[in-house]
């Protein structure tokens, strides 16, 4: 691999992407949508490509002469609407794709995620084999689910899926951001005490995944990749915080109380005709409040992957 072109070159995860390729010694072109993308991607060490997901014309002059394309970006905003979902995650990818096959580029690596296997049910030491769910009633895991959906099955292109969990770390720009205000205006609770199990990736482990990903993965398939061992979900967003000098509330709300009042909030929205989410999603209790672990052994053993960063280090380099 010696050219890339990454989609979401100034976000958290396709920020730390590109630092990784140009550190390497790759040539990287980044999609910028405005004067602040590509000010943010050049500073990386990237060349900024004026445009977004929308425009193909765009999307191939970025693929251009590319040995590989990674497709990080997505929309992934709190509060969307299911047509914003369906724009940025399944129109978005499906443009990226038809660049690639335009440009002629051979391979494409995808930023998946494990919510595109959630649909209200906890995910246990889940494997690769479980079923997408692009008939979620949350519109982040069935817009992800239809995605990857069209990635695996894209002809003329090799397709690689890398699915992390959690991602955390340094640069976050989306969940430890998002966990601090909720906290500070008082309407942060655990939904049923915290205590189940969740899988996490460090950014560093994440990246990691995807580099393999391009180098390794085999056509059509997808992986999933960690920190490694599970933990206790309440332990690891209360040192979460505390890097932030920020000291987790003990309000807990019981799950089945929190599964009730995003029922009635999301049909009271759908009533009401609103496009953004109530305050209590599907989603939100899906992702916070249940039990998700997955299984790396196929990254491991098809990837070579293993955690480059354990959990302890990125919370010390957080807090430092």
């Amino acid at each position: 691999m010696t050219i890339a072109f990454v989609t979401g070159g100034s976000g958290f995860v396709g920020g730390a992407l590109v630092r990784r390729l140009v550190g390497d010694g790759h040539t990287v072109r980044a999609l910028a949508r405005g004067d602040a993308s590509a000010a943010r991607v050049a500073e990386l060490g990237a060349e900024p490509v004026r445009g977004d997901l929308s425009d193909v014309d765009s999307l191939a002059a970025g693929c251009a002469g590319a040995d590989v394309v990674f497709h990080a970006a997505a929309w992934t905003t709190p509060g969307g609407s299911w047509a914003e979902f369906t724009a940025g995650n399944v129109d978005g990818t499906r443009n990226v794709l038809a660049a690639a096959r335009r440009a002629g580029v051979t391979r494409l690596v995808h930023v998946g995620t494990e919510a595109a296997l959630m649909a209200g049910q906890p995910l246990v030491n889940v494997d690769e084999s479980a079923p997408l769910r692009p008939n979620s009633r949350a519109p982040y895991p069935a817009t992800k689910a239809a995605a990857e959906l069209l990635v695996r099955s894209a002809e003329g292109l090799e397709t690689v899926v890398v699915r992390p969990r959690l991602v955390w770390g340094a640069g976050d720009t989306g969940v430890l951001p998002a966990l601090v205000a909720m906290v500070k205006a008082g309407r942060f609770a655990w939904i049923g005490g915290g205590t189940h199990r969740t899988a996490t990736t460090h950014i560093d482990n994440t990246v990691e995944g995807l580099v393999l990903a391009a180098e390794r993965g085999r056509p059509g398939e997808a992986y999933f990749v960690s920190d490694g061992e599970p933990v206790v979900f309440r332990e690891f967003i209360t040192e979460l915080l505390a890097t932030q000098g920020v000291e987790a509330p003990t309000r807990s709300v019981p799950l089945g109380l929190a599964r009730l009042l995003a029922a009635t909030g999301e049909r009271a929205w759908k009533l009401l005709g609103r496009k953004d989410s109530p305050p209590l999603d599907y989603f939100t209790v899906w992702a916070a409040g249940q039990e998700c672990t997955i299984d790396i052994g196929k990254a491991r053993a098809e990837l070579g992957y293993a955690p480059v960063r354990t959990r302890a280090e990125g919370l010390s380099g957080l807090r430092a």
